[in-house]
């Protein structure tokens, strides 16, 4: 397999030692190709990022900044940044790059398994990364990229003539698609205002649990986001049960811990739930260009197809319970 060829030339080049065995593939989330490799020097977890994403012109810098976060607040949190290794978290193989991580010994938490002290402590530790003073990194706040203006129409027009298994569903919310995207837009640019740094995509598959230490790992999309809408998102990540369902107890715990943390905010959540719906939509977007193989493999196609169709169960489960959430919320004031 040429990654191997690659990275056995990667850990010769960057100095890891002579590779031991066959390097093991992981996951590595659901853009990107992850490897558990052992050399005689230790055990790592090596990232291959996907060649379609570095083709794009801000990526090398997205990356790189993204590695500058989660370096300097691995000071105050328990994260794992990537390695540095020649002066760069970027390491180039024939026209390939990677990035280098430490082994970090751990396993994800289902939801079945997830307490009300999981989310409380993530909870306590998203606060502590909004907390964290990020002005010597000289990171530019880039706010023209964070609305949406998608042709959806066009992706059905598309998936028909393809016959793609997902056009059924996308037609039928082709018109709430539209008015979704108008309220998070509006709502994105109600809260541009108050901004912080995180990692914006904290999951529990982005957190490894050893005993009850956790460490957060894969910060690539880290940047600006506003905190209520990040506390949001992470919270409902933290609160899902196994079924898809919000833990009412799970939600509370998640967000009490925030606030033990970070203090107690006026929040206007109607607003920050519409914003919620601005990186859904850009995620179902960036997996119609993949199903209908406007970009990537094969490989890609197929599961970009799985990403439209989940995608758009979730956004239309997420609608559904926004006024929920805010009665919760707002009854707990």
């Amino acid at each position: 397999m040429d990654d191997f060829r690659l990275l056995k030339k990667l850990c010769a080049k960057s100095e890891l030692g002579e590779t031991i065995g066959v390097p093991v593939p992981i996951s590595g989330g659901l853009l990107h190709k992850m490897y558990a490799v052992k050399t005689d020097n230790g055990k790592y977890a090596i990232k291959k990022l996907n060649p379609q994403i570095m083709k794009r012109p801000d990526a090398m810098n997205n990356y790189i900044n993204s590695e500058k976060i989660s370096y300097l607040v691995s000071k105050k949190v328990p994260a794992a940044p990537a390695s540095i290794i020649n002066g760069d978290f970027i390491q180039k193989i024939d026209n390939h790059f990677f990035m280098v991580f430490d082994w970090v010994e751990g396993k994800n938490l289902k939801p079945a398994l997830n307490n009300c002290s999981h989310s409380e402590k993530i909870g306590s530790l998203l606060a502590e990364i909004h907390k964290t003073d990020f002005s010597e990194l000289h990171i530019k706040e880039d706010l023209e990229n964070n609305e949406q203006f998608i042709d959806w129409q066009y992706y059905v027009k598309k998936g028909q003539k393809i016959n793609a298994e997902w056009v059924v569903l996308l037609f039928e919310i082709v018109d709430k698609l539209y008015e979704w995207t108008s309220l998070a837009n509006q709502a994105n640019r109600l809260l541009s205002a108050n901004l912080v740094i995180s990692h914006r995509d904290l999951d529990p598959k982005n957190v490894l649990w050893n005993k009850d230490n956790p460490v957060l790992i894969d910060w690539e999309s880290a940047g600006y986001v506003n905190p209520m809408s990040d506390l949001m998102e992470t919270a409902l990540y933290w609160s899902e049960d196994e079924t898809g369902n919000t833990d009412r107890k799970r939600f509370f715990a998640f967000i009490n811990g925030y606030r033990k943390r970070y203090g107690e905010t006026q929040v206007d959540w109607p607003t920050v739930l519409e914003n919620g719906f601005l990186g859904k939509l850009g995620w179902l977007e960036c997996n119609l260009k993949r199903s209908l193989w406007m970009e990537g493999s094969e490989e890609e196609r197929k599961l970009g197809t799985t990403q439209v169709i989940g995608t758009i169960k979730e956004m239309r489960k997420y609608a559904e319970k926004i006024t929920k959430l805010v009665d919760w919320l707002n009854n707990q004031e």
